[in-house]
């Protein structure tokens, strides 16, 4: 459904290489995860993807064509994108983030208002309660899940997520994540996630690509990377194990006293 082919991306006059000669492939229907830690190039390949920004060299194809025969705008709008925090319109209801697209897209206001009402049922918030707040009046769970609301508005096919649950508390990341999984298999979309978390990706993705530097590492399954030779993969891996053993040690099992 997506594939980079050989992208290169500099910045500061080609002093930082942010991107450097990554190639990889997302399949139709797969949720891929990308993690790296901060400057890996993560964030830069989503930004390329709808011509955010553009690559140096390299090209990238959506469903089979390349993105630069296409007009960025309608690109942009064909494609869903969840940002860390919202990325919310303050002074927007949440009707009005949420039908933005529609609108931009000359939906009639009628059909606004049912997608609206259809995609709040959808992230599990109420439409009676919820569609005419701001977003000040949210917490950061509900943004979030208007924000998800909003990325599927038009009917995309592909969904990009930048951090969407780091912000959140334990709980709410949890109970988010899983449920955009959900969403992810019943509406058969191809979702890109970026997250630095090792264990969201595990428990989240079909496949994780590891990038480091602006290179990528590894391309697999949790058990394909398992099997990884790099000491940077093979490390990543050994943290939520780490972390498993840890929280073994000091939380007593079920039932125990």
């Amino acid at each position: 459904m997506i594939a980079y082919d050989r992208i290169t991306k500099s910045f500061g006059g080609g002093r930082i290489k942010a991107i450097d000669d990554v190639s990889l492939s997302v399949r139709r229907g797969e949720l891929l995860a990308i993690v790296g830690g901060s400057g890996s190039g993560k964030t830069t390949l989503l930004r390329l993807t709808n011509r955010l920004i553009e690559a140096d060299a390299g090209a990238i194809a959506i469903d089979g064509r390349d993105i630069q025969t296409a007009d960025p705008i309608a690109l942009r709008r064909g494609i869903g994108m969840v940002f860390q925090n919202g990325g919310l319109f303050p002074h927007l209801t949440v009707a009005g983030n949420i039908g933005i697209t529609p609108k931009l897209l000359n939906w009639s206001k009628a059909e606004i208002a049912a997608r609206v009402d259809e995609l709040l049922d959808l992230v599990r918030l109420d439409p009676a309660q919820h569609r005419d707040r701001l977003p000040h009046e949210l917490s950061g769970g509900q943004r979030q899940r208007v924000g998800v609301a909003r990325a599927l508005a038009a009917k995309p096919e592909i969904v990009l997520m930048d951090e969407p649950f780091g912000a959140l508390d334990p709980l709410t990341r949890d109970a988010l994540g899983e449920d955009f999984r959900a969403l992810h298999d019943r509406l058969q979309l191809t979702t890109v996630l970026i997250t630095h978390d090792i264990t969201e990706a595990l428990l989240l993705a079909d496949r994780i690509a590891v990038m480091h530097r602006g290179r990528l590492l590894a391309l697999g399954t949790a058990t394909e990377l398992a099997g990884s030779r790099d000491a940077y993969v093979a490390e990543l891996l050994r943290t939520p194990r780490r972390q498993a053993q840890r929280l073994g040690a000091l939380l007593p099992r079920d039932g125990a006293t």
